[in-house]
């Protein structure tokens, strides 16, 4: 997103040109500066950054490509638009070799010139945008740290942040895949028992004997097989926090037995007839609608009461779209290096994917879906090809929520020619082949749905 005016210099020595192109760029909003000789385009340079620079190739003293060597010397971001009456391949290709953006030959249009110079800003946005995250996630790499712009998970974590140095018990709530048990560390690294265990249990993943097993621990001899004493995990989170996943999960006999703990602060292991007092934290979650279990006598009131002191609810991933690039980024650096990969940039069109893509699996699935992107790109950038397949063709497919209406098969068809003209290159020829139709029958649906040659 485009926060500010975006600034532009235009260089060339006909006044008339300049006067002209000034008037147009500043007609669409753009901050314009100009300079009549590459000599004092340099001087402006050297003074202060500008998003684009356009300049024409032939000047005297200081020529178009002097000035776009500068310019990418100086700031490298800055992309520049060469303008000239004199083209050659020569002079294009050693241009685009220096880092042009764009070689436009006059005369041109004017809605050429507008279309290239609105995609040069998107693109330097983009990268500026980029270096952002990047810098973002450089900071405080070792601490817990949650990766937020909204400012509903902003609201929770400041809510956490003031209730961590206390003991009160913690429910977390919020759909699987919303970084629950990530919240609960988050909270133990707040708290003063941060230099203490953190231990972590589903609930769901055990029988209700296993799940006692785990947390009480047992004497030697308490049943056939148990031939040494084993410490629970109530033990070893001494002092420390204990995190209960899915805690709807828990039998209605083992709810009983944690009611107690919590009550009690001590338990038996099992087998054992001596109580054993312990200090822990607890904090526990569940991606169900609690009230609805209680309701539905699965789940007891007074131990939700006991858990209830400070209830914290994760929106879904579909409500934050604004951290879908963030954490994209952060993923993609935590599999470039796990993978000993140099992957450092996620490409415009498929980071537009990621962010129209609902997420039923929230931030788990976004993590997955660019793991998955990290191990296929063979190059520095992931691209919409490396998401996949089924991800890829949500964009013309999906349901579109925000005008509440399904595609009419001609604007299916319309939206899947252009998808494939694109990542065909405007390849007429390979689009037809993949399209199943001839080029005839193409540029006539190219004539009916009004698309352009390649725009």
């Amino acid at each position: 997103m485009i926060e500010k005016t975006p600034k532009i210099l235009v260089v060339d020595d006909e006044k008339l040109t300049l006067k002209n192109l000034s008037y147009v760029l500043s007609k669409e909003g753009y901050e314009v500066k100009t300079a009549e000789s590459g000599t004092l385009a340099l001087k402006y340079l050297q003074e202060e950054e500008f998003d684009v620079v356009i300049t024409d190739l032939k000047m005297e003293k200081v020529t178009g490509l002097d000035v776009l060597e500068k310019c990418k010397e100086w700031w490298p971001d800055t992309e520049v638009v060469i303008i000239t009456a004199y083209a050659t391949v020569d002079s294009a290709i050693e241009a685009m070799k220096k880092g042009a953006y764009y070689y436009i030959m006059k005369p041109f249009k004017l809605e050429e010139l507008r279309k290239v110079v609105k995609e040069a800003v998107e693109k330097v946005y983009l990268k500026k945008e980029n270096k952002k995250l990047k810098e973002e996630l450089e900071k405080n790499k070792e601490e817990v740290k949650i990766i937020t712009k909204n400012p509903e998970m902003k609201r929770i974590l400041d809510i956490a942040e003031k209730i961590a140095p206390t003991d009160c018990p913690v429910l977390i709530l919020g759909e699987t895949g919303t970084g629950k048990e990530l919240l609960a560390r988050y909270i133990h690294s707040k708290s003063h028992r941060r230099n203490k265990t953190f231990l972590a249990i589903n609930c769901g993943a055990f029988t209700e004997e296993l799940l006692a097993n785990e947390l009480f621990g047992h004497e030697k001899g308490a049943y056939t097989g148990a031939v040494t004493t084993k410490k629970g995990l109530l033990e070893i989170a001494d002092g420390g926090t204990l995190f209960l996943d899915e805690i709807t999960e828990m039998s209605p006999t083992m709810q009983v037995k944690f009611l107690r703990v919590l009550q009690e602060k001590e338990f038996l292991r099992i087998g054992g007839t001596e109580p054993i007092k312990v200090d822990v934290r607890f904090i526990a979650a569940t991606n169900k609608d609690i009230r609805k279990e209680i309701e539905g006598g699965y789940f007891r009131e007074d131990l939700y009461f006991r858990l209830n002191v400070v209830t914290l609810k994760l929106p879904p991933l579909s409500e934050r779209k604004e951290d879908i690039p963030l954490l994209a980024y952060h993923f993609l650096r935590k599999y470039a290096k796990e993978m000993h990969k140099k992957v450092t940039e996620i490409d415009e069109d498929a980071m537009k994917l990621l962010m129209e893509y609902d997420y039923p699996g929230n931030i788990r699935e976004l993590e997955n879906i660019v793991a998955r992107a990290v191990a296929l790109t063979t190059s520095e950038k992931i691209e919409v090809h490396h998401l996949p397949e089924e991800f890829r063709k949500f964009k013309i497919f999906t349901f579109r929520k925000r005008e509440q209406k399904l595609l009419t098969l001609e604007e299916q068809e319309k939206e899947y020619i252009k998808f494939v003209l694109k990542e065909t290159g405007w390849n007429k020829s390979l689009a037809a082949q993949i399209l199943g139709i001839d080029r005839a029958t193409l540029w006539r649906k190219l004539k009916k749905y009004g698309l352009e040659e390649n725009p």
